[in-house]
């Protein structure tokens, strides 16, 4: 079994423990009030989208989401969140490092031996989420579940939705699928772009994720017989079965979004299996994008 299989399996257990940790951590994650930016790279920027959403949603305050590397240095804002499991990012870290001394900056990461706890004002620690494989999983969905327990917006059906994510099998004929579409709505959009990156990194499938809305705007066309479409929560009306008289098969998102991003991350393990790739040893990536001065 490979190392990202086991660690998606135990994310119901990590989300527990991050549900109950996060009053403890009320003092350095984003206040009410507070004009916030969340930022990360690849999957840690998609849980930033997500969050940056629910946060509004809850009225708690301005929040947008960056690619680190596009942080938009003429904002100002009160505190900004870094995401980053492996705490040595080079974007993420010069980031930090560029706000130091003008904007209070918090970090989630999964390892404290690292720079970013340094580089960081504050930093929350999920090291029992951390994980050896190179596609994140679990480190990634229990940040936003801490988020979420901070915000008030996770409860214990959460996580029974990811215990029946994990238990349940995947619709039949989805495995063989050409290639698949991931959408969302509001906060699960964030969470679509990162079924589709899961993907793309362990399966190497062909793969796309829209906003539910603007997927008749277009990305439709490529929707036929023998490829899928997946709606992470509630889809708008009239959509599940335009994608049916494509000839596509349409999985609907029956279960909380964050619990239906787990039976994608199964998906993307299924489908590397099917075609005989090690969904550990994804092509071209590495588990921390370090770069160095030319």
């Amino acid at each position: 079994m490979s190392h990202v299989e086991n660690e998606l399996k135990s994310q119901p257990e990590c989300w527990v423990r991050a549900a109950g940790e996060a009053a403890a951590h009320g003092d350095v994650l984003p206040a009410a009030g507070e004009r916030v930016a969340v930022v990360g790279c690849g999957t840690s920027w998609f849980m930033a989208q997500a969050f940056a959403v629910l946060r509004e949603q809850a009225g708690q305050g301005e929040t947008d989401a960056f690619a680190a590397s596009e942080f938009p240095h003429g904002r100002s804002y009160d505190r900004v969140v870094a995401l980053t499991r492996s705490g040595t990012t080079t974007e993420v870290l010069d980031l930090l490092g560029r706000l130091k001394g003008r904007t209070h900056t918090v970090a989630i990461t999964a390892d404290p031996r690292t720079p970013v706890m340094e580089a960081a004002d504050d930093v929350v620690v999920l090291d029992y989420a951390d994980e050896k494989s190179v596609v994140q999983t679990r480190f990634a969905t229990t940040a936003l579940t801490l988020l979420r327990a901070h915000l008030g917006l996770h409860g214990d059906a959460v996580v029974a939705d990811a215990r029946t994510a994990l238990a349940e099998p995947l619709p039949e004929g989805l495995v063989g699928c050409t290639q698949f579409t991931f959408l969302g709505r509001g906060w699960s959009v964030g969470l679509a772009n990162e079924a589709a990156l899961k993907m793309r990194e362990a399966s190497l499938a062909w793969t796309e994720a829209y906003p539910a809305m603007e997927y008749r705007h277009g990305p439709i066309s490529v929707t036929t017989f023998g490829t899928a479409t997946w709606m992470l929560g509630e889809a708008p009306e009239g959509l599940a079965q335009q994608v049916r008289d494509t000839g596509a098969l349409w999985v609907g998102g029956k279960l909380d979004p964050l619990a239906e991003l787990v039976r994608a991350q199964r998906l993307a393990v299924a489908v590397a299996a099917a075609r005989g790739l090690d969904p550990d040893q994804p092509r071209h990536l590495t588990r921390s994008v370090v770069l160095t001065a030319p």
